[in-house]
């Protein structure tokens, strides 16, 4: 099972827009998924067509059964969904014996369920959640806007990942930095593309450019895929989806205890 948080302490750069896309792209592949939606903000509720009567809070918190809590959205794809109540979560955290693992001893059972992927969807922070979000994960995506606060953003959560991995000995690696809001009419968004490109090599993905469906989609409750299949927005989430998939192989080997992805992870982070 992959294992992958959507992270990036910014707001506004496309992290639920990607995992509810990412997502729904894998489900239409005939892979098994499960989004967890860790903002309070409940965006991941807003944008699937699901709804349930507990949610993450009340797994995490009240004690529910998590098969209480998990959602069905469409063919191979079910949600946990946030709410506000979320919040009182990070703060009942900070008095838990190992609360940076907490979520990952709970998560523990997902094991029964046979997921091929489980992504959480991380609040716009680097707070305690999004903590134990890296500490559950193998892998981290970060989707990172094509400008220079985007760029800045992008090296601080890089940062902060390895540090994390450093000092509890754990391993997300971080899979693929997904450049979002794109236009290649502007020379910033060019020049930044560059520079991901420069100092991340091959873990930059194709970009995801500016398209008003992507936009839309949420509106009515739809993946892209759903909303307008032959949009830009579309192209670019399948593309993603795609070089997505085709790492299954290269992370059942780090899963396995193989240390090319890791040591490529550590230099990368290590200048900036």
């Amino acid at each position: 099972m992959r294992r992958i948080c959507i992270i990036n302490q910014k707001g506004g750069v496309g992290k639920t827009t990607t995992a509810v896309n990412l997502g729904w792209g894998l489900a239409k592949e005939g892979k098994k998924v499960l989004i967890i939606d860790l903002d309070a903000q409940g965006n991941i509720s807003s944008c699937l067509p699901a709804e349930s009567k507990k949610d993450l809070y009340d797994f995490l918190v009240e004690g529910a059964d998590i098969g209480e809590c998990i959602s069905h959205v469409t063919d191979n794809l079910d949600v946990i969904q946030s709410k506000e109540t979320l919040t009182k979560a990070e703060l009942i955290l900070v008095g838990e014996q190992s609360r940076e693992t907490f979520l990952k001893r709970k998560l523990d059972a997902l094991k029964h369920y046979n997921y091929d992927y489980v992504i959480l969807d991380c609040p716009p922070s680097l707070g305690l959640l999004n903590q134990n979000a890296i500490l559950y994960s193998y892998e981290a995506v970060i989707p990172a806007s094509t400008d220079v606060l985007g760029f800045d953003g992008l090296k601080k959560i890089t940062a902060a990942i390895h540090k994390i991995n450093d000092v509890f000995g754990h391993n997300c690696m971080i899979s693929k930095i997904v450049p979002t809001l794109f236009d290649v009419r502007n020379k910033v968004c060019v020049s930044t593309l560059k520079q991901m490109q420069s100092e991340f090599y091959e873990l930059v993905s194709d970009p995801i450019r500016i398209n008003a469906k992507i936009k839309e989609a949420p509106s009515v409750k739809q993946s892209i895929f759903e909303y307008d299949k032959t949009s830009r927005g579309a192209e670019d989430y399948k593309n993603l989806v795609k070089q997505v998939a085709r790492d299954e192989k290269k992370f059942e080997r780090l899963d396995k205890g193989g240390t090319e992805i890791k040591a490529m992870i550590k230099q990368v982070a290590m200048t900036n």
